[in-house]
């Protein structure tokens, strides 16, 4: 496609159009956090912050003019007619959701974009259900911008040839003896992905080629094109808004995840359990949420010690693991996925959802990007991961205090 025309290093080839083109484009659990905050939490204030975690080829304040003139151009965007049908058909959305995105239009003046030095800054702030939504597409913006300035033939020649041998791989494994659950495959490359074209081609590929293990994808627009189970539930910034709306420090997981209850009712029954790491999460994760959630998403620390523990949560609780699913979403490539199928295949039901590896495998250092919820109601929020490079708060004191409510010991300080 024109989008993915080699260019010479150094040199910005422009787009024909924008690189976000439908407010579609992002992760499903963009739509269901927001409904659930506009329904339960519409006057949060909050902030988005902008950060890249590697050492990128060049400075990314180079991109800062066209990050600028794809900030504009999405702030034009308004959902169609279609896609709100779409989205509507979905049988956890609410008609009153679909009517509030039917006027919907992101707004330019609550995100910024600047440079300081070779330090490329983006915030959004502002109302959290006008903000929240900036995540996904900026960081799909400053990838495909960043790999436009790198030789496009050769990267797609070798995504292309990585991508056949991922699809033999999985393919192996309906010719081996399988586990008691079966191996399911989702797409979760949006907010890293080399360009939006390369990833309508990889979902095309998996969906066509393996539909016996890949069952959907995290964007909701690919989902919709190609007749895909759209996945996803909630993320980090669901959580720790809560660690600012009212509630007692020590009692936002558990506010946050009767909230998610009492919103869905069943439905996107995964809940995720390293906003302040498993120990905590599980210490709240009592007999009524494990019995009303379906299952667990692992995002950091080790995931066969994570799988144990939640397993062992479970039969406590004198709970049947087979009635319930774990979800494996850290740093996957296929070959982890498939380790982790044959330890835990006859134990519990399983997901994994790979991003970087499947969408940016073009044989270039992807770049390690995040726009994470920073601040909420004039307060700063935080995670306290199992994975301490994933921490993104500059508040010292709110991150000990934070630690001290929930006995995390600081990093480095042992167990």
């Amino acid at each position: 496609t024109q989008a993915l025309r080699a260019s010479p290093k150094g040199f910005h080839m422009p787009s024909p159009s924008p690189i976000i083109t439908s407010l579609l484009d992002t992760d499903l659990y963009k739509f269901t956090m927001w409904q659930a905050m506009l329904h339960r939490n519409p006057q949060t204030q909050a902030e988005y912050t902008f950060v890249c975690r590697n050492q990128p080829a060049y400075p990314l304040t180079e991109l800062l003019a066209h990050i600028n003139q794809e900030l504009d151009a999405l702030c034009a965007l308004r959902f169609s007619p279609a896609e709100l049908a779409y989205i509507g058909s979905l049988r956890f959305m609410k008609s009153d959701f679909i009517d509030f995105l039917r006027i919907f239009q992101l707004q330019r003046s609550f995100i910024h974009a600047w440079a300081e030095g070779d330090t490329l800054h983006i915030v959004a702030r502002g109302p959290q259900v006008h903000v929240m939504g900036f995540e996904i597409y900026v960081l799909a913006i400053v990838n495909e911008l960043y790999f436009r300035r790198f030789d496009a033939n050769q990267a797609l020649a070798e995504g292309r040839q990585r991508l056949a041998v991922k699809i033999e791989r999985l393919k192996e494994l309906g010719r081996k003896a399988s586990r008691k659950h079966p191996f399911e495959l989702f797409d979760f490359g949006v907010r890293r992905r080399y360009a939006r074209e390369w990833h309508r081609e990889v979902v095309g590929a998996f969906a066509q080629q393996t539909p016996e293990w890949f069952k959907g994808t995290s964007d909701v627009m690919l989902a919709m094109e190609q007749d895909l189970v759209p996945i996803g539930t909630m993320a980090h910034e669901y959580l720790q808004s809560y660690q600012a709306q009212g509630v007692r420090l020590r009692d936002f997981q558990i506010a946050a995840l009767e909230d998610w209850v009492q919103e869905y009712r069943g439905d996107l029954g995964i809940a995720l359990t390293d906003t302040v790491g498993m120990d905590a999460f599980l210490a709240d994760f009592d007999l009524y949420f494990a019995k009303l959630f379906d299952g667990l998403r692992h995002d950091s620390g080790d995931p066969v010690v994570w799988g144990e523990k939640a397993l062992a949560h479970y039969a406590r609780m004198r709970i049947d693991a087979h009635t319930k699913r774990l979800v494996f979403s850290d740093g996957l490539n296929l070959d982890k996925a498939l380790s982790l199928y044959h330890h835990f295949g006859d134990r519990v039901q399983l997901g994994f959802g790979i991003g970087t590896q499947l969408t940016n495998d073009m044989g270039q250092t992807p770049l390690n990007i995040v726009m994470k919820v920073t601040h909420a109601n004039g307060q700063s929020v935080a995670k306290l991961s199992d994975s301490p490079g994933k921490t993104l708060c500059d508040d010292e004191t709110f991150l000990a205090y934070l630690r001290q409510v929930f006995a995390v010991p600081a990093p480095g300080a042992g167990n």
